[in-house]
């Protein structure tokens, strides 16, 4: 790893720091460098907030230092005016000559825009370092702009023998194949995603809450597939504090792709991280559609011996997690 990759590894390290409070926008993270020592760092504010390179040079003490810099970011700097005046504008205002950039903006607004405007002005600007890892980084951005879709992944639990849930039910709630700790990561995963979503046969059999009081951090939004919108409002998802929000007949056509409407219908609405919990049916048809960015699998070691069949993954495992006697089985979408 040469110099420049190790401030741009910094950079991502940082922008860790803005996820989740910065969605929508990307969560970029910024260093700035002066005679090998790092004089200001800083990463995307909370929406409608500063940015990275904002932050970043906001914290430089010594002002001056800057025109003898360089500053290292993980995503291009912006170049029009949004929620807040434009990154490049501000470099070119302390005159930083050199800029070292993860990857381009593929934003339409940026696009290459603030490369450029950097360039017109003597700013020495070099684009791709750590790109792969940058890209890994800004994956939930990139996959917003790119695809015009939320980034997806699909959880569910199985049993040893490959079943979500028994046939059968004694009593309307959960069933539980995983242990403790797996059920208490699996809330940890809600507080990342704006939205669950669901199918409305998982809410009628399961009555779930859906949030994620199992650990701290805010409940995501739950979306309901139900298209003649008749579900019970003394249902348990009515009663937490997470909006609910009733995919019916007048959000899509349920005649044609219904993965692709669903995506579609919640990125307007500004969902930008998607977790979708079931049931078979619902997680299937995202598989089918191939609209799916990972997909997180708890298998438990209990035997169920006869009920529904879990979705079937012919894709090799990314990674595995031991939890006990329960693995966490994670597959990426290449």
């Amino acid at each position: 790893m040469n110099i420049h990759e190790k401030y741009i590894n910094r950079c991502i390290q940082i922008g860790e720091n803005a996820a989740p409070s910065a969605y929508p926008n990307p969560n970029v993270g910024c260093c700035i460098v002066h005679e090998d020592c790092i004089i200001g760092e800083g990463f995307t504010s909370a929406y409608g907030g500063s940015h990275a390179e904002v932050n970043a040079i906001n914290s430089v003490e010594n002002k001056d230092l800057l025109k003898a810099s360089t500053l290292y970011v993980t995503l291009e700097p912006c170049s029009h005016f949004g929620k807040t005046p434009p990154c490049a504008d501000l470099i070119l205002k302390y005159k930083i000559p050199k800029i070292y950039i993860g990857i381009k903006d593929p934003n339409p607004k940026v696009s290459g825009n603030g490369i450029k405007r950097l360039e017109k002005y003597g700013i020495k600007v070099k684009v791709g370092v750590l790109s792969k890892k940058c890209k890994e980084h800004h994956k939930i951005f990139l996959t917003n702009i790119k695809e015009k879709r939320p980034y997806i992944v699909l959880k569910w639990a199985e049993s040893s023998d490959s079943f979500i849930a028994p046939l059968k039910k004694k009593i309307t709630k959960p069933v539980w194949l995983s242990n403790k700790y797996s059920r208490q990561l699996s809330h940890k995963l809600r507080t990342e995603f704006d939205c669950i979503l669901v199918g409305s046969k998982t809410i009628i059999s399961d009555n779930p809450m859906l949030n994620s009081r199992d650990w701290y951090g805010e409940s995501p939004k739950i979306a309901v597939i139900n298209k003649a919108n008749d579900l019970d409002r003394n249902l348990n998802i009515f009663k937490t504090t997470s909006e609910v929000l009733i995919i019916d007949k007048k959000c899509i056509d349920f005649t044609q792709n219904i993965a692709k409407q669903i995506c579609s219908y919640l990125i307007s609405k500004g969902i930008s991280r998607l977790i979708i919990e079931g049931g078979t049916q619902t997680l299937n048809t995202f598989i089918k559609e191939d609209l799916w960015d990972e997909i997180k699998v708890f298998k438990s070691p209990l035997e169920i011996k006869e009920g529904i069949k879990a979705p079937k993954i012919q894709l090799p495992k990314t990674n595995k997690k031991e939890i006990i006697k329960d693995s966490l089985i994670t597959y990426l979408n290449n």
